[in-house]
């Protein structure tokens, strides 16, 4: 099996994305005291349970359901499921969400350790480093849905909304969002509110164009779900 600076070979990549619900050690990996190259520490194990993407996502909003009526149940934070999960990882979702504070995606969807994949990012943009994250999620440990999740509020898209210069490397998150801006300035309604979802949209349709997980969508073994989570109720509403 060819690897390239470590990682798995292109070739090899794919294979491994033909078969359905695969599952890793993860990305953890063993430094190589001669040469100092990092090498993925397993080969992929087959998931034995893997769960499909409409089961996924109703197990994040029947979680999401108990945030909201302070009936939450903390699954899987025990210790016995630390040292599990320490053997290996079978994420049943992958999600695409915002670094913001306010919306801590594990509690929001009352789950535990090993359950979920989480990419967090400023503005939930679908960067090259979020991509190829969640390209490893679904190819490679057999995560069947992403969850692309936005929210009400977001900064990152009043800042998109402002179009003004800003200092350091922020510039490159607006100019991410720029784009699902320009699509709502029209629009009726509040704008800030129509950006946020069009965001949470034009995310998604990135991440669709990526061969990996476009070649997945086709054998019907990846679901990309948009989504906004309300930080004033803590609801999370699915969107077309």
């Amino acid at each position: 099996m060819s690897r390239i600076n470590g990682f798995l070979g292109r070739r090899d990549f794919f294979k491994l994305a033909g078969v359905a619900s695969f599952a890793a050690t993860g990305l953890s990996c063993n430094l190589l005291s001669d040469n100092k190259q990092t090498v993925v520490a397993d080969i992929p194990a087959i998931n034995p349970n893997p769960l499909s993407a409409n089961a996924a996502l109703k197990r994040l909003l029947d979680g999401n359901q108990r945030f909201i009526q302070q009936n939450r149940q903390y699954p899987d934070q025990t210790l016995k499921r630390l040292q599990l999960v320490a053997k290996t990882q079978y994420p049943f979702a992958a999600i695409l969400g915002c670094a913001d504070s306010r919306v801590p995606t594990e509690l929001i969807f009352d789950q535990g350790i090993g359950n979920l994949f989480v990419v967090r990012v400023a503005g939930n943009v679908a960067s090259e480093m979020a991509i190829a994250s969640l390209e490893y999620a679904t190819a490679v440990l057999g995560s069947q849905l992403i969850l692309v999740l936005g929210h009400r509020r977001c900064g990152a898209v009043s800042a998109a909304i402002k179009n003004k210069t800003l200092p350091g490397k922020l510039g490159l998150i607006t100019e991410s969002i720029q784009p699902a801006v320009e699509r709502v300035k029209l629009a009726t309604g509040d704008l800030n509110e129509n950006a946020i979802i069009s965001n949470v949209k034009y995310q998604a349709e990135k991440l669709r164009v990526s061969s990996t997980l476009e070649q997945l969508i086709r054998q019907n073994k990846l679901k990309i779900v948009s989504a906004i989570y309300d930080i004033d109720s803590g609801k999370v509403t699915t969107i077309n």
